[in-house]
């Protein structure tokens, strides 16, 4: 499994027009084989900040989110409106 956690920040006073861009990607995404859930929030009381959280079965799954036309489209689309995106890949850490 690979768990993702997606920091995605707007120039200031775009964040609407970026979750435009972001919701459109949501519904093909969750419907990609290997999706485990693929889930959006905006950051409370944040209007220009939103965080993907995201898992997938495996890196081909991931993979090919990546290159999948919807993927791909919202990156080209919304270059122009982001501040700041970081991608992190996190490990999780099963206890007793």
């Amino acid at each position: 499994m690979i768990t993702i956690l997606a920091n995605i920040k707007a120039k200031p006073g775009l964040g609407s027009a970026l979750e435009t861009h972001l919701r459109q990607v949501v519904t093909p995404s969750r419907a990609e084989v290997g999706c485990v859930f693929y889930t959006l929030h905006r950051v409370e009381g944040n209007p220009d900040a939103f965080v993907f959280y995201e898992k997938w079965a495996d890196k081909a799954a991931l993979d090919a989110h990546i290159s999948s036309p919807h993927y791909q489209t919202y990156r080209k689309e919304a270059e122009a409106l982001l501040d700041s995106r970081d991608v992190q890949f996190l490990e999780e850490l099963n206890g007793h």
